[in-house]
Order: C-alpha cells, then sequence, then structure tokens
C-alpha cells in the first residue's frame, strides 16, 4: 500500500498543554519545522473532555505558553480566586494554533489522527476518520508530549461495578440533569471531586443529602499563596520562605508537615485526620470551608461495587439510598512517569522538571533543546521531577527543582532566559511586571538564602525515610530560588 511521505525536523505527539508550551518555545528560538499530532479535534489536550464548570485551579498567570498570556474574561464569580474557564482554556490554545503556530508556515497540525510507531520503525499518522496512513520522515526529534496521560471522567468508564438502574454520571453531565434525586454521591476524592461537591452545594443541594467516597485525603496547597499582582508578591514570596525554614528547622518528616500546616502552607480537610497522599492539589481555605459542611465522608478505600441498597468498598459494606445519584471522579488526573530522560537520542520526552509546573517544564526543554547540543548536559539541566504520590514527594520534588535549578543558574543561556520569560516565578508573581523595588528584590534575595539553608536538612529528611525516595542529594553550593528572577 502506498503511504504519502511527509517531512518535518520535530515530530511532537500530543498537542496538549505541555506539547503546545514546547512548540511555542522551539519556533521562537529556533528556524525548525514542526508537525503536531493529536486524537482530539482541538489542540488542548484533556481540555477537549473537561467538565463545563472546571476552572484553572491555580491564577491564570501561572498558566499557559511563555509567549501569550492567558485570557480571562469572566473572573470567579465565586470568588475562590480560580483562573480561567475550561472553555477559556480551550479557545486559548486554538487561538495559538490558529494566530500564532499555522501563520509562520513552519508548523503542521493533524488533528483527529493518531501516531503509530511502524514495525520498521516509521512514524505512522492514521487518520481517525478514514484510517488513511501518512508517513512521517523526522529529521531531527520525535518529541512524546503524552507522558502526563491526564484522565478525565467523561473519557473513562467508572472502575467499579454498578448495579442494573443505578444512575451514574460523569460531573460534566450534572449541568443537564432533568431531575433531582433524594441523595448524591461524590466518588473520588481529588480536585475533580472537590468541584462537583462544590458545585452541588452552589446549586443549592443541602449538605446532608451529599455523601463523598474520599478513598484518601490530601495535603493541599493553599491558593491565596499564590495569588498574581504587585499587591500579592510579599505575601507569596514569604510563603515561599516559609516552606524553606520549615525544611531547614523540621525534626522530622512528620513534623515537617506539621509546620507546613502551622505557617499556611498547606492545607487539609480534615485535622483529625492524616492525609496520605499530595497530588498538586490547589485549593482556597473558603472552599475547604464550605466542603466541610458535608458530613458524610466515607473512608473506607476505593469504591468496588454500588448496589442499589449498598455500597461494596476496600474496607467495607455501608448502606445506600436507592434513590441516589452517582458522580465518578474517580479518573486520576496525574499518572507517574516513565524511567526515562528528558533527551534521549532521537527523542525528547517531556516531563516536568519543576516542581508542579509542567507547562513551564516543557517551554524549558524547548529552550535548551534549541540552544544546547551535548545530551549529557542537557540532560543534567534536565532532571526529571518524580509525579507526585505520596506526601513525602512533596518534599523530594523539591530536592529535584532545587538541584535542578542550581544547575540553570550556572548555565548563562538558561539563566538569560529565565530572567527574561513570562513563566519565570517572579514575573508570575508580578503578573508581568518588572519590579526594582528594594522590598521586592529584598525578598527574592531571601528566598534565595532561605533555600540555601534549607538544603542540608533537606537531605537529611530524605535519606531517614527507609527506603529513601530515589533523588540525588542537592549540592550546598551557591543556591539561587528555582527559576527566580535573583540579581
Amino acid at each position: 500500500m502506498h503511504h504519502h511521505t511527509i517531512e518535518t525536523d520535530y515530530l511532537v505527539v500530543g498537542a496538549g498543554a505541555m506539547g503546545m508550551a514546547f512548540v511555542d518555545t522551539l519556533i521562537d528560538q529556533s528556524d525548525a519545522t514542526v508537525l503536531m499530532v493529536d486524537p482530539h479535534p482541538q489542540p488542548g489536550g484533556h481540555w477537549n473532555d473537561a467538565y463545563p464548570f472546571v476552572r484553572l485551579h491555580q491564577p491564570s498567570a501561572w498558566y499557559g505558553v511563555a509567549s501569550t498570556p492567558v485570557d480571562e474574561a469572566v473572573p470567579d464569580p465565586s470568588g475562590y480566586g480560580r483562573g480561567a474557564t475550561g472553555a477559556e482554556v480551550l479557545a486559548y490554545f486554538g487561538r495559538l494554533m490558529r494566530e500564532r503556530f499555522l501563520p509562520t508556515g513552519r508548523v503542521r497540525w493533524f488533528p483527529g489522527h493518531a501516531y503509530r510507531l511502524g514495525d520498521d520503525g516509521s512514524h505512522r499518522l492514521v487518520c481517525l476518520a478514514t484510517g488513511a496512513e501518512q508517513v512521517v520522515t523526522v529529521r531531527r526529534k520525535r518529541v512524546d508530549a503524552t507522558h502526563a496521560r491526564t484522565e478525565v471522567p467523561s473519557v473513562r468508564r467508572p472502575a467499579y461495578a454498578l448495579e442494573n438502574g443505578v444512575d451514574c454520571i460523569a460531573p460534566g453531565q450534572l449541568p443537564q440533569l432533568q431531575r433531582s434525586y433524594a441523595h448524591h454521591t461524590v466518588v473520588g476524592s481529588g480536585k475533580t471531586g472537590m468541584d462537583s461537591c462544590l458545585w452541588l452545594l452552589d446549586a443549592g443541594v443541602p449538605a446532608s443529602r451529599i455523601r463523598w467516597i474520599m478513598p484518601r485525603d490530601a495535603w493541599v496547597q493553599d491558593r491565596a499563596n499564590i495569588l498574581t499582582g504587585a499587591e500579592h508578591f510579599a505575601h507569596s514570596v514569604r510563603r515561599t520562605i516559609d516552606q524553606f525554614e520549615a525544611i531547614a528547622e523540621a525534626s522530622s518528616v512528620p513534623d515537617l508537615f506539621a509546620r507546613l500546616e502551622q505557617r499556611g502552607v498547606l492545607m487539609r480537610l480534615d485535622r483529625a485526620v492524616e492525609p496520605s497522599t499530595y497530588r498538586c492539589a490547589i485549593a482556597s481555605r473558603e472552599e475547604l470551608a464550605r466542603l466541610r459542611r458535608i458530613a458524610d465522608v466515607v473512608r473506607l478505600g476505593r469504591l468496588r461495587s454500588v448496589e442499589r441498597s449498598h455500597l461494596v468498598l476496600d474496607q467495607g459494606v455501608i448502606g445506600a439510598h436507592a434513590d441516589t445519584l452517582y458522580i465518578d471522579c474517580s479518573a486520576a488526573a496525574l499518572h507517574p512517569a516513565p524511567p526515562v530522560p528528558v533527551f534521549d537520542g532521537d527523542r525528547i520526552n517531556l516531563l516536568m522538571v519543576s516542581w508542579c509546573r509542567p507547562l513551564f517544564s516543557a517551554a524549558l526543554i524547548a529552550h535548551i533543546e534549541s540552544t544546547l547540543s551535548n545530551e549529557a548536559e542537557m540532560n543534567r539541566l534536565c532532571e526529571p521531577v518524580p509525579v507526585p504520590e505520596r506526601p513525602i514527594d512533596w518534599l523530594s520534588g523539591w530536592a529535584v527543582t532545587l538541584a535542578n535549578a542550581q544547575r540553570w543558574r550556572q548555565s548563562p543561556t538558561v539563566e538569560t532566559w529565565l530572567k527574561a520569560s513570562r513563566l519565570n516565578t517572579a514575573a508570575v508573581l508580578l503578573d508581568g511586571a518588572r519590579s526594582d523595588d528594594p522590598a521586592h528584590l529584598a525578598l527574592l534575595r531571601a528566598s534565595g538564602a532561605k533555600a540555601q539553608a534549607a538544603v542540608p536538612n533537606l537531605n537529611r529528611l530524605l535519606t531517614s525515610l527507609q527506603p529513601p525516595p530515589a533523588t540525588r542529594e542537592v549540592s550546598a553550593g551557591r543556591l539561587a530560588c528555582p527559576d527566580r528572577a535573583v540579581p
């Protein structure tokens, strides 16, 4: 069978947020041609499948690609301080493709196509509508932007059994409900579960008619600590300093999390329950206060089956109201990354290289790809940060990020890019404004100094665990605060 062959410098598999952030920087810093492929009809990855009431959980200034801020036409009416709506984010990525990428003449976009690696090692694009294949000759590298494997409930079946007659929906179907229910059960303890509980409460459902199946409690970041704009800058940097001081002063890992909670860095839903996970989730104190109104929180492990009269969980069986609507929020938004380097011969793996910051990471990887050529040095600058799962991953993620940041400061090209980038932490916190305010500069210097002072105890805390997390020890040499424009 004859296959049409096309050529490109870079084949980017996946047009989600990380793929878009990589290409955005690559086309600015090189003359390369790019072919992007994704099964979705529009760029934006999982945002194509998101529930309609979703918003960015962080302020919009933290999100997006390096060249273009995210448009936020409708500020969060709830007062929770969330960012742009899902529809705004999807439209943002669509505009980037139409108005920035394609007009360069160096980017080609294949929506509705799957990537397949042929038995002969060839790169193939398969049209999902027709099955037609095209062969791609890649002159430089294939870029894998699919490692995040973000799941949303609308594209997967529940992992538990459902008796016939049980009503179970994805969160996106909540606004289309045609009748009321005596009870509502939200299945899943992540941010989608939180959003669904808040939607029900905001819609007027009494908290007494909501049950929340929570397999694991999580540590959550306080959104107030990352609000942007000059008026929030001092508070945000002080909370960063608080993190480093807590690390430096902690006598043990449990003591560390007690200090982080006491300083307002991390929060939990129920202070009587020790969280067993950390997943980069962000919420406001107001959201947690509303969620605490739900008294029927079931902590018996994962849900295994739903019968009309009862629920079967890992650790027990409980009764259920026959007229219950189940809202499935059990999809895993984050998956562990494979044990591969970022730069791997003729392949680039888009992985996080900065703590809970995938888009910054993708843009930085593109900068390094465009400006350096020694693969060992490139990987030295881009040690992957593990996707967090356990509470200790909060600490091990900082360990890798700080080690990377130290090496970034020693690379003139990376240091220059960091100072100029919109995605630089200091630039984000100032919402794009550059400050010569002596008080701001003093806080940034203090943050870098506190980070350096935290390093010895950070390493001690990690090595005290059995077995210790797989992270390299951070050097105690000059260490600036991660990706900040420290003078």
